[in-house]
């Protein structure tokens, strides 16, 4: 399948040039796409709430907060970066109420608007502009002249540039220096779910667990384990990144390669793409979005369970301890 690729040109903001443009929230990604677009030439407002540590550094980078239903007044375009689970009822409550017609609501992810958790009005423009990467990532890359490739798409088009408009703000916070790639709600939304629980977040962490556990049962070292398990994926995943798989298999060594080759399916195996499957169904069915929610509005108590008995396994306790001896290695400090 072949996409529709845009990249910058000196037409790239005209659609958002004498616009003003609502952040709301300014965690990560809305802090780096707030930041980038300003860079940009855009004006923007950002909402947060003053007593937060985003909210002060909103302040610090010179953005005067506003409440959101002022925001939402003001603007021309409403960016929502806020999480995922709070979405819903922020926009019932502070959104919808202060929106008039013929404004744009933009999302950085398509999965409230394509699981109906939110349900917008049907005179306005409704778009999603989806950076390939944190908002860190996507503010250090904009810095250093670089992007990082967005995925966009069209829900509402009530003025008949909603394209345009969702073109324009991802070539504001760098997106069109790397590729801008047109899409669905609905494919950004079930495929971004699956890729983040069974490959990048779940699949690689499992994995990780599973094999360091596999060591240290064998009686080797922990500290040798984490650097054999976790330490050396970074190298890897950078060259992935780079050139591909056939790349990274170019530059480890033949036995490296050949136990990726002969070895491989024997880990990922049938019953494993037999799981990727049935995770893929209920995030396609609507399950897993219903458990996270049901979750979120019971308090978490599953969600932070889960963390804290992470938190103390024996690979990340033994990797806080030996990034805090690396020379040269910046540790950086998860929540407790």
């Amino acid at each position: 399948m072949s996409f529709e690729v845009y990249y910058e040109n000196e037409n790239s903001l005209a659609s958002l040039q004498d616009n003003i443009i609502a952040v709301l929230g300014f965690g990560n990604q809305g802090q780096a796409q707030a930041l980038n677009a300003r860079d940009s030439g855009l004006t923007v407002i950002v909402s947060n709430r003053l007593d937060t540590s985003n909210g002060r550094l909103a302040n610090e980078k010179g953005f005067c907060l506003l409440p959101i239903d002022k925001a939402v007044n003001k603007a021309d375009m409403i960016l929502i970066t806020l999480p995922d689970e709070i979405q819903p009822i922020v926009f019932e409550n502070s959104i919808r109420p202060h929106l008039r017609a013929g404004q744009t609501i933009c999302f950085a992810h398509g999965l409230n608007i394509h699981f109906k958790q939110i349900i917008p009005p049907p005179n306005v423009n409704v778009i999603m502009v989806a950076p390939k990467g944190s908002g860190e990532i996507v503010r250090s890359e904009y810095l250093r002249g670089h992007g990082v490739p967005c995925f966009i798409g069209v829900y509402q088009d009530i003025t008949a540039d909603a394209k345009d408009i969702a073109i324009a703000w991802a070539a504001a916070i760098g997106g069109a220096r790397a590729g801008i790639f047109f899409t669905t709600f609905k494919n950004e939304c079930e495929a971004d779910l699956f890729g983040e629980q069974a490959v990048l977040c779940g699949g690689i962490t499992a994995l990780i667990k599973a094999g360091f556990d596999t060591l240290v049962n064998a009686g080797y070292p922990s500290e040798l384990a984490y650097f054999e398990i976790c330490h050396e994926l970074k190298s890897i995943i950078d060259m992935i990144h780079e050139g591909g798989i056939s790349y990274m298999r170019q530059k480890v060594s033949n036995t490296a390669e050949w136990g990726d080759l002969s070895v491989g399916d024997k880990v990922i195996d049938n019953n494993v793409k037999e799981n990727m499957k049935k995770i893929l169904e209920e995030i396609q069915n609507g399950i897993f979005i219903n458990k996270w929610y049901e979750e979120y509005k019971s308090g978490l108590k599953k969600f932070k369970s889960a963390y804290i008995s992470d938190y103390n396994h024996g690979i990340e306790t033994t990797g806080r301890l030996l990034r805090s001896m690396i020379r040269g290695f910046e540790a950086k400090n998860p929540r407790s």
